[in-house]
C-alpha cells in the first residue's frame, strides 16, 4: 500500500503536491489507474486511483472515503526534554507516532542538553512516520517550551511526571484509567532537577516510574508511551 499526505484533500479529484507528485510518479513509478491511498492527518482516508500521472501535478480520483480511520479512545500529550543527540529525539518522535501519540511538546528544563529544535525536519519525521504506519491523525508537535511555561499552562486530564529520585513510586501502568486523557513529562539526561519535580507535583502532577531500570531519555518516551496504548 502506497500512503501519501495531503493536509488538504477535498473533492472528487485532488492533485497531490509538486513533493508527493515526484514521488509517487519518478520514484515509485505509478501510472495511470494504479491505486495510492491518502490520508490527510486529521482521520480522514481516501482511497484513490491515479487519472493524470504528472510528475509535478499528479491527479488522483477518489473513490472512498473513510473517517475516523482508527481513532483511539484516548488522547496522549507527552511534554518530553529533547535529547542531546538530536537523532535519538528523532527516534523517539519515529516510535511514538508510529505506537500512537496525539500531541508531543518539547520542554526546555534546567538539566536540557539541548536548547533548540528545528521544528520544520521534525515535522517532517513525524510525517513520514505516520504514513509509513498507516495512521490518519498526525500528532501535533508544539514549539519548545520552558518547563515552568509548560506546567503553569492549563493541561487537560491525568498529569504524571516521571523521574529516577524515588524508588517506591508506582509504575504508570498501575496509575493509568482506560478511555482518558494523559499528559506526562519526561525530563532530559540528568533528569528533572528537585525543584522541577517539585513544581510539578505543586501543579497536580502525580510521580510515577517507568520500571526499575535507568532509562534513556527517549526510550522512556516510548515506554511511556507504548504503555498509554496497551492499558487502552
Amino acid at each position: 500500500m502506497h500512503i501519501f499526505y495531503a493536509p488538504d484533500i477535498s473533492g472528487h479529484l485532488y492533485t497531490l503536491s509538486e513533493e508527493e507528485s515526484k514521488h509517487c510518479i519518478r520514484v515509485l513509478r505509478l501510472d495511470v489507474g494504479d491505486e495510492i491511498t491518502i490520508v490527510d492527518g486529521k482521520g480522514g482516508l481516501f482511497k484513490t486511483r491515479i487519472v493524470q500521472p504528472e510528475p509535478k501535478r499528479c491527479q488522483v480520483e477518489v473513490y472512498e472515503t473513510i473517517h475516523e480511520f482508527e481513532k483511539r479512545n484516548h488522547y496522549l500529550h507527552i511534554a518530553i526534554a529533547p535529547t542531546k543527540n538530536i537523532e535519538r529525539f528523532e527516534w523517539f518522535l519515529e516510535k511514538a507516532t508510529e505506537i500512537g501519540i496525539d500531541e508531543i511538546t518539547p520542554l526546555l528544563c534546567e538539566h536540557s542538553e539541548r536548547k533548540v529544535v528545528n521544528n520544520e525536519r521534525l515535522e517532517k519525521i513525524i510525517v513520514s512516520a505516520m504514513k509509513q504506519s498507516i495512521k490518519a491523525y498526525l500528532p501535533k508537535l508544539n514549539p519548545m517550551v520552558s518547563i515552568k511555561q509548560f506546567i503553569h499552562a492549563k493541561n487537560e486530564g491525568d498529569l504524571f511526571i516521571a523521574h529516577c529520585y524515588k524508588k517506591e513510586l508506582n509504575h504508570l501502568k498501575n496509575e493509568i484509567k482506560p478511555n482518558k486523557n494523559n499528559t506526562i513529562l519526561i525530563g532530559p539526561e540528568g533528569d528533572f532537577s528537585p525543584d522541577e519535580v517539585s513544581m510539578a507535583i505543586q501543579h497536580n502532577y502525580k510521580e510515577i516510574s517507568l520500571g526499575t531500570s535507568r532509562l534513556r531519555t527517549e526510550t522512556a518516551g516510548v515506554v511511556a508511551c507504548h504503555t498509554i496504548n496497551l492499558i487502552n
